[in-house]
């Protein structure tokens, strides 16, 4: 944590940082691994690879580690078997990392934290960099708005990777399509949260529209897939289950050439399960 690196010198500070970067790389290529020898073909990467990366206090630039170069040469040898094996790469941000916010602090912290997830992006092959609305600060076209105009603050490295997802309290796909359009940036569609956040689509045409997007681009699509923890029908839909019910896996993405992220709390068990229960 901030907290308990401020209580050490600077040097100390990044040595703790770097050893724990270096271990991150490892255990992520170890990752990558398991998801070649077990028929995975995507992994999205946890975004404090590098901890505290952006903080105003503690935080670093990768060169400045002590081990940088040996972080360095895991991160290439990442990429290099991202590219041998095809696994698809993914990063998503965390909720705090708003465009739309109408208070400019958080969106310079946002654009920082982007840009950072456009540095690792970039040196690990990842692909995709997926980004909610934020909030809906009782106007939406207006946030909408401030996330199109800072979405053209952003470097380059960023922009090519950047996807919107739809969510399921504020922003359906109806509501996000055009910001996506209009930017020429894909829309990666979550089910789920569809389901819960309903937009008069039905899921046959959000998954045709939002394919468009990655399709105009000449790039594969990207879906989100899990199920409630509850049901359906009792109590609260929108939180995600230990694993994915194949009965809430869309009939018209069984042949599509697209990447599924599998959201749910078991992780790759509930990804090999999946795969099981859906005969791939």
């Amino acid at each position: 944590t901030a907290k308990l690196l401020g209580r050490l010198p600077r040097q100390e500070q990044l040595g703790r940082i770097s050893e724990i970067c270096r271990l991150n790389c490892e255990n992520l290529a170890a990752a990558l691994v398991f998801c070649h020898q077990n028929g995975i073909g995507a992994f999205r990467v946890s975004s404090p690879l590098f901890p505290r990366y952006t903080h105003p206090e503690v935080g670093y630039q990768l060169d400045g580690l002590p081990g940088h170069a040996a972080i360095n040469e895991l991160l290439a040898k990442i990429k290099t078997y991202r590219e041998d094996h095809d696994i698809r790469l993914s990063l998503h941000p965390d909720q705090f990392v708003v465009l739309s916010s109408p208070r400019p602090e958080v969106v310079a912290a946002s654009r920082r934290e982007l840009e950072y997830h456009g540095m690792l992006a970039e040196k690990i092959g990842a692909g995709v960099i997926t980004l909610h609305g934020g909030g809906g600060y009782g106007d939406k076209l207006a946030a909408l708005s401030r996330l199109r105009e800072n979405f053209a603050l952003l470097s380059e490295r960023v922009k090519e990777r950047l996807a919107l997802e739809n969510d399921d309290r504020t922003y359906t796909v109806a509501d996000l399509l055009p910001v996506a359009e209009s930017l020429e940036i894909p829309l990666v569609y979550d089910v789920h949260h569809h389901r819960c956040l309903a937009d008069g689509l039905s899921v046959e045409e959000a998954t045709r529209r939002s394919l468009l997007t990655w399709q105009r681009l000449g790039r594969e699509p990207y879906f989100h897939i899990s199920s409630p923890r509850n049901g359906w029908r009792t109590g609260a839909t929108t939180p995600h289950a230990d694993y994915v019910d194949p009965a809430d896996f869309p009939p018209c993405w069984l042949h599509l050439e697209a990447t599924v992220d599998v959201e749910a709390k078991a992780k790759e068990l509930a990804v090999l399960r999946l795969k099981k229960d859906l005969g791939l």
